[in-house]
């Protein structure tokens, strides 16, 4: 009986489609936990640091620090979310793809490769798509 469900399980699922999954939740939650570091008694409201913190540790002053704050929470809660379900999942694997590139350029340049871990698997993410264990899948599927 388990045999059968995963022998169907190999016929619909390739390890493409695994590894895509593996890829996505593991990027997803770095991103989504240094959200949660951002955030304060609200889930999208931002700790009482965190302008201070973009402003003097990250040298964030040609933009409003605390927008930078807020705008940082926004994208490293929504596009890990994304990147998660499998929903838009390229506009999410972007979006943090920007934000890699610009945590490496303008926050800590002298973490190039962990910023390049994220940005290979964050690309794979971006040139293959989701896979099959995703929402854009069922959805793609829903309305072929």
């Amino acid at each position: 009986m388990i045999d059968s469900q995963f022998e169907r399980i190999q016929q619909v699922f390739t390890f493409r489609d695994f590894f895509l999954l593996w890829i996505r939740i593991w990027v997803a939650k770095i991103f989504y936990d240094s959200g949660r570091t951002k955030a304060g008694e609200g889930y999208l409201e931002i700790n009482n640091f965190q302008g201070t913190l973009f402003e003097e540790e990250y040298g964030i002053t040609f933009i409003d620090p605390e927008f930078m704050a807020q705008m940082a929470l926004y994208a490293e809660t929504f596009l890990p979310l994304m990147l998660f379900f499998g929903l838009a999942s390229r506009v999410g694997a972007l979006g943090l793809l920007s934000m890699a590139l610009f945590i490496q350029l303008l926050v800590y340049p002298t973490h190039f490769f962990e910023h390049a871990s994220w940005a290979a698997a964050l690309l794979i993410v971006f040139v293959f798509g989701a896979g099959k264990v995703s929402l854009d899948h069922l959805i793609k599927n829903r309305f072929k």
